[in-house]
């Protein structure tokens, strides 16, 4: 326990009705009026989606334990704190999706963090259930937020903003809303831009990072517009709708690639460089991701 816990509301749990009912309305909607240009939905890859999630709650409450143990011991240790009030809550957010983004982002340039967030766009449908289809790994996340605790944050302001973060990105799992007001879609993550983000096709690639704001992918050259229709997925796709095989074939795909390995080197590039890296002998044999159903990620060229 970390003193002086603040009493913050669990946000997700308190939004699980409006989830359930957003997903009926759209389910509805699909049924009432077909779109033939979008995905809508199929029954086992929304069950699919469902169970990545419910797993993901029971996951994440291990992955807690130690990682509260860790912000614990940091924050005890920093002379800095900041209080829990009205105004700096907005601030906390702020600060919370800013460290987001740059989560999310080394999740997709990063491989053995790939490993965890691409359970998360393994779907080829884009729908509400498919913000559900959660990891269940995400042990990979904490070190970003460590600087917050370091100024003095408490780890529950922390837990709280993320959670409101997570709440806000599950409407933007949607193609039965188009575009905004340009306003809007200057400053807020949307669901066009969402779109993007899902996509498999090479100009869409990883971008539009954001949680709540995409101003963050607009300052650091990461934002993409949707202009063409989205191809959801990976550019190579796990066709399991097995649970277990979604949240760990990634893993399993970088422990074959560790055994292949010729060199310490190229073990660590399997680990530690982009989901599609291949050394530079492999490179002009095959295109790259060719060994792996990861996304090949457009910033990372082979060694």
């Amino acid at each position: 326990m970390v003193r002086g816990m603040p009493h913050l509301p669990d946000v997700v749990l308190w939004s699980v009705p409006a989830f359930v009912l957003l997903t009926v309305v759209e389910m509805v909607s699909y049924r009432l009026h077909p779109d033939e240009d979008a995905e809508g939905y199929e029954v086992k890859d929304a069950a699919t989606s469902v169970g990545m999630g419910l797993g993901s709650l029971v996951f994440d409450a291990l992955w807690k334990i130690p990682i509260v143990a860790i912000y614990a011991a940091i924050y005890e240790l920093t002379p800095l704190r900041i209080p829990v009030v009205w105004w700096t809550l907005p601030l906390m957010l702020l600060a919370q999706d800013f460290f987001y983004y740059w989560s999310h982002r080394g999740h997709h340039v990063i491989r053995i963090l790939w490993a965890c967030h691409v359970v998360h766009h393994s779907s080829k449908k884009f729908n509400l259930t498919t913000a559900l289809r959660q990891p269940w790994t995400t042990w990979t996340v904490w070190p970003f937020y460590v600087p917050m605790i370091a100024l003095g944050v408490h780890p529950a302001a922390i837990a709280f903003t993320s959670g409101a973060n997570l709440v806000y990105q599950f409407w933007v799992h949607t193609e039965r809303i188009g575009f905004l007001p340009r306003p809007v879609e200057f400053v807020l993550n949307t669901p066009s831009h969402h779109r993007v983000h899902h996509a498999s096709q090479g100009g869409y690639l990883d971008r539009n990072f954001g949680g709540i704001l995409i101003i963050w992918d607009r300052m650091f050259g990461s934002f993409v517009a949707e202009t063409e229709r989205p191809v959801y997925g990976l550019t190579k796709n796990v066709e399991s709708f097995n649970p277990l095989r979604v949240a760990t074939h990634e893993y399993a795909a970088i422990a074959r690639d560790i055994r292949a390995a010729d060199s310490w080197r190229e073990r660590a590039g399997r680990v530690f460089r982009g989901p599609g890296w291949q050394p530079a002998a492999a490179a002009g044999a095959e295109p790259a991701g060719h060994g792996s159903p990861a996304r090949t990620s457009v910033e990372e060229p082979a060694a």
